[in-house]
């Protein structure tokens, strides 16, 4: 069996922000291969990440961004179960990705929950007004996918990265869960403001 040192259960511990038990024990299992070991951690930190969703994430950054003509800015509150996770590369670039979508696509709600009942009726009954020309059969089905494309223009979470060549297409949700799982924690989008001179 390869042995395990301090220095490699660092490395794997900056790669994939497991704790020092996860990773020493990942290296174990993976017979001391690197990349063996960060597969290895990524499954269970899924498996974990689904766990630590109910615990609370009260670690985190705040990050910001700025255009470069001075004129928007956003400020966005990500968070963790750990400040371990919270000081993590990966962790505060995601932080970062997000500062920058919200800038470039100005979003209204983190998440579906925020968005009050009165907005969604409204824009509803706009929805089937407009497919009153359709057959009744289709009309529930043409106003619900109106819905559901006006929910990603106004929900983060929904959207998918502005940056979409070097995300893959991946929305927000889905670099969030990703990162979760990578980290082992609950990574939270918190809120965010976003501020624009003279709007």
């Amino acid at each position: 069996m390869a042995e395990i040192t301090a220095k490699d259960v660092k490395a794997l511990r900056d790669r994939t922000g497991i704790g020092m038990m996860d990773a020493k024990g990942a290296l174990q299992e993976a017979g001391g291969d690197m990349e063996k070991a960060v597969e290895i951690a990524r499954i269970k930190g899924a498996d974990k990440g689904a766990k630590l969703s109910d615990r609370e994430a009260t670690e985190g950054v705040v990050a910001s961004y700025i255009h470069s003509t001075g004129k928007l800015g956003v400020l966005v509150e990500v968070n963790c179960n750990t400040d371990f996770v919270a000081r993590n590369q990966d962790f505060r670039e995601f932080a970062q990705e997000v500062a920058l979508h919200i800038a470039a696509l100005g979003p209204d709600y983190v998440h579906e929950d925020e968005i009050p009942e009165d907005w969604r009726a409204k824009e509803l009954a706009i929805f089937e007004e407009q497919a009153a020309d359709k057959p009744e059969n289709v009309r529930p089905k043409i106003a619900e996918g109106k819905m559901r494309k006006r929910l990603e223009e106004v929900v983060l979470l929904h959207q998918e990265h502005v940056n979409a060549e070097k995300h893959g297409g991946k929305t927000i949700e889905q670099l969030r869960t990703d990162l979760s799982a990578k980290t082992g924690e609950n990574v939270v989008i918190r809120r965010f403001e976003r501020f624009q001179v003279g709007a």
